[in-house]
C-alpha cells in the first residue's frame, strides 16, 4: 500500500511540472502573438486595439487571483500604447509566479 502512495505521489509531481511548462510555453505563444503587430505596418496598431482586452482577459484567466488581475491592467496598457509591444508581460508573470511560489 505504501508503494503505491508513492508512486502517485510522484506522479503528482511530475504532471505539477508538465503543467508549469505548458504555462511557459502558453506564455511565450502569447508574447509572440503581440509582438506580431511591429511585422504588419500600418495594420500592426489597429491589430493592438483588438488584442490588448483579449490579452488582458486571457491573463486573467490563466494567473488569476489578485496577482492576475493587476497583471491584466498591466498587459491591456502595455498592448494599448503604441511601441510597447515587445515587453513580453505573459512570460514575466510565469517567471514572477515562479519566483513567488518558491517562497
Amino acid at each position: 500500500m505504501a508503494r503505491k502512495l508513492h508512486y502517485s505521489g510522484r506522479y503528482k509531481m511530475r504532471s505539477m511540472s508538465i503543467k508549469k511548462y505548458n504555462t511557459l510555453w502558453l506564455s511565450l505563444l502569447l508574447d509572440a502573438i503581440g509582438m506580431i503587430s511591429y511585422t504588419l505596418p500600418g495594420i500592426g496598431e489597429f491589430t493592438d486595439v483588438i488584442w490588448a482586452p483579449v490579452s488582458a482577459w486571457l491573463m486573467y484567466r490563466m494567473y488569476g487571483g489578485l496577482d492576475g488581475k493587476i497583471a491584466a491592467g498591466l498587459t491591456f496598457v502595455e498592448e494599448i500604447l503604441p511601441g510597447m509591444d515587445f515587453i513580453p508581460a505573459f512570460t514575466l508573470m510565469w517567471l514572477y509566479r515562479r519566483i513567488a511560489n518558491r517562497k
